[in-house]
């Protein structure tokens, strides 16, 4: 018997604009309404969840930055793993040497650099340049999911945040050349310290190594007294892996990579086809 489901965001719960259709709204209520403790698992910041879901009227647990987090629904930080602070300057030199948009998440804000915008442009004009046949429409709506965030702080360069007493949960970095991000990726998985994942085609994020969203969810069930095994989890991406293979009932989204299907117990529909009701009344 399923008494508590985890639900990943981007690819999962939202559409192809971004938005929680009313089909998977009305399952996460009726969910609820039959007992079972919903969790939104996300890589973003609890802050902008809450956005989301601001005019639903659901409240829920959030495990946000890919389980660096754990809120309570009514907002209260209930358990953070932030990463080591010496690390963390490390990780934002680099990735300002080698001119990389990046998101740093923490409690009260994301905090992006000023030219982030122009560094994905230059990106975008070189693809562009090197093959005149591309269509620029994904890249530009892939720019305007990212900067949609609610919480957005700009600053001129990672410097700024050195003086401020606040921890730093998560850090993504966003590139369009896959060479680029793979770079970056054989660059911190060097890092004892850090975990990275892949939460999309053209970004790695980086945690503390104990960070998952299955520590988190292995966390939060202890905190309700919920066996594992009465867990359901549903997901589109790689950083969804860790709570996939822990909850006792799994599915990937119609949309997912293979490896994702494969990992899981079935195969929903997409996250165009309210792939999470379907999903949800699959058990309720």
């Amino acid at each position: 018997m399923v008494k508590l489901i985890a639900i990943d965001l981007d690819g999962t719960l939202l559409n192809e604009r971004n938005e929680i259709s009313n089909t998977n709204l009305e399952a996460i209520k009726d969910a609820q309404a039959n007992g079972v403790e919903v969790v939104i698992a996300t890589g973003r910041a609890h802050f902008d969840v809450q956005s989301i879901f601001q005019a639903t009227g659901i409240n829920t647990w959030i495990i946000g930055a890919n389980g660096a987090t754990i809120h309570q629904p009514n907002g209260e930080l209930f358990h953070s793993t932030p990463i080591d602070k010496e690390e963390s300057k490390k990780i934002f030199s680099w990735l300002e040497q080698e001119n990389f948009y990046y998101e740093i998440l923490s409690n009260q804000s994301i905090f992006s650099p000023k030219n982030g915008r122009d560094l994905l442009a230059v990106e975008i004009d070189r693809i562009i340049s090197a093959n005149k046949e591309v269509s620029t429409d994904d890249l530009h709506e892939a720019v305007n999911k990212q900067f949609s965030q609610t919480g957005i702080t700009f600053m001129d360069t990672y410097h700024d945040l050195t003086e401020l007493d606040i921890d730093f949960y998560n850090v993504l970095a966003f590139s369009f050349h896959e060479e680029k991000l793979g770079k970056g990726w054989e660059h911190f998985k060097q890092f004892e310290g850090l975990s990275i994942v892949k939460s999309a085609h053209h970004n790695f994020e980086l945690e503390h190594r104990n960070a998952s969203k299955g520590n988190a969810l292995k966390m939060l069930t202890n905190k309700l007294n919920i066996d594992i095994s009465n867990t359901a989890a549903v997901g589109d991406n790689y950083n969804d892996l860790s709570m996939l293979q822990l909850a006792g009932k799994s599915a990937a989204m119609g949309n997912a990579p293979s490896e994702i299907k494969e990992s899981c117990n079935e195969i929903t529909l997409s996250n165009t086809e309210d792939g999470v009701a379907h999903f949800i009344y699959s058990f309720i």
